[in-house]
């Protein structure tokens, strides 16, 4: 262990960092309790080695930037959006505010929220040629993979997205974009039971023209249950954004090469895809029908404590305590079954939350509900089948996106991303022509 560098802190707000390599000792500056990562590089044994760096798979403690859209303080159970408490931006405000404050930083005035929401209204419609684009694929393709791809089309239905320098270009993607996802997203949903596209209806609302778009069949207007409607704008606040999570940090990635805007966003949406993202409340879907009824979950809970099964939908990442969007998300629960009448898992979920949170193994891991526990059960209930669920989560999360990059875009600090790597291959290998190493 003599190899590796003594660090201790000091009352200056930096580190004195002793390497017994060489015995030698650097003074690295503390800042919001960071250090910089450069500030390590010049630690090294010789000018002709490489400088310290720090491996650290999965970022699980390394910041790639600063930022004032998300606040989370995991221990406490705190989620802000802008200083905004989650639970009084779901009471109060609807997703279209919160869409405004994420990028813009504040919360807009009347006539400022007037023209947002018209902005918005107005960009709703799509060019005919994605509807062709989107007919092109097959009858089974996933809603999510359609997605992905008519986002990063949009890049050239709009090349002057490449000016990301112009801050009145940026706006204008970027309403866009918020504007067009619940078509997109309606339109793969559509596509994958057989039925025409629906155009978006100016008259609704944002989250009503969705529900539009999505079960509109042969009546003149549609108009959803008002309490759906609600329900749903809630959980796309819920899901605006998340601070540095997966596909946030492949938004931010993408984004640091400068490219527009919509091909950054639909590396997002490529990155929500993946099961370990986006797809936990299907994942709690499959859990609550294999226990089946309530009787079976004192045995279900022995088997995850003997790891032979897996509790899912319970614990996160980042929360260490109650992870505030599944108190929300429980309310909007019975709202919803107000309507659709009761999931039957539901019975089952309230009982396995119940026994958790008072077993002695959960509560000493911290592992409490979280906002897919109970996700799944609405979007079921909304008669949406699992592989819609993360396109919800996508439309949701498109201002937090957009709102992360417009702040890459203006942060003097950022570079392009390229991370270190530690080599484990072989080297100076001497080459064979086929000629020679096929006889």
């Amino acid at each position: 262990m003599t190899d590796v560098p003594a660090v201790t802190a000091n009352e200056a707000g930096s580190l004195t960092v002793r390497d017994n390599r060489t015995g030698s000792e650097y003074e690295v500056p503390i800042t919001d309790g960071t250090i910089k990562a450069a500030d390590l590089g010049k630690i090294r044994v010789s000018e002709e080695e490489p400088g310290l760096a720090v491996y650290d798979p999965g970022f699980v403690n390394t910041a790639s930037c600063r930022s004032a859209v998300t606040f989370i303080d995991g221990d406490k159970g705190i989620l802000e959006y802008r200083g905004y408490p989650i639970e009084q931006l779901a009471e109060k405000s609807n997703f279209l505010e919160v869409a405004y404050l994420l990028i813009h930083g504040e919360l807009p005035t009347k006539e400022q929220y007037d023209n947002w929401e018209h902005e918005i209204t107005y960009h709703t419609f799509v060019h005919e040629n994605v509807k062709t684009f989107m007919q092109g694929f097959r009858y089974d393709a996933h809603p999510m993979g359609m997605m992905m791809a008519s986002v990063g089309a949009l890049s050239t239905f709009y090349p002057d997205a490449r000016n990301i320098g112009d801050p009145d270009n940026r706006h204008m993607q970027m309403v866009r974009m918020i504007a067009k996802m619940p078509t997109l997203g309606a339109w793969s949903f559509r596509h994958a039971q057989g039925k025409p596209y629906i155009y978006p209806d100016n008259d609704l609302g944002y989250t009503a023209n969705f529900l539009s778009m999505l079960f509109k069949m042969s009546e003149k207007k549609f108009e959803a249950d008002p309490r759906l409607v609600k329900a749903l704008d809630v959980l796309f606040i819920l899901h605006a954004d998340h601070e540095q999570n997966c596909s946030t940090n492949a938004v931010r990635s993408v984004g640091s090469s400068q490219v527009d805007p919509y091909s950054a966003v639909a590396a997002g949406v490529g990155a929500l895809y993946g099961p370990l993202h986006g797809g936990a409340n299907e994942a709690v879907l499959r859990m609550l029908r294999r226990i089946g009824k309530k009787e079976n979950i004192p045995a279900f809970i022995e088997g995850v404590k003997a790891g032979n099964e897996k509790l899912m939908g319970f614990g996160h990442r980042v929360y260490k305590n109650f992870d505030p969007r599944a108190t929300i998300i429980k309310k909007a629960c019975d709202d919803v079954f107000e309507v659709t009448g009761v999931n039957p898992l539901l019975e089952i979920a309230k009982e396995l939350e119940k026994i958790a949170l008072e077993d002695e193994y959960f509560v000493k891991r911290k592992l409490y509900p979280n906002v897919d526990f109970y996700s799944g059960l609405i979007y079921e209930a909304f008669q949406f089948p699992p592989e819609m669920f993360t396109v919800l989560f996508a439309i949701g999360r498109t201002p937090g996106w957009l709102a992360q990059w417009l702040e890459l875009v203006q942060d003097k600090e950022q570079k392009i991303a390229r991370p270190k790597q530690i080599y484990t291959g072989d080297r100076q290998l001497d080459f064979v022509p086929a000629s020679e190493r096929w006889k």
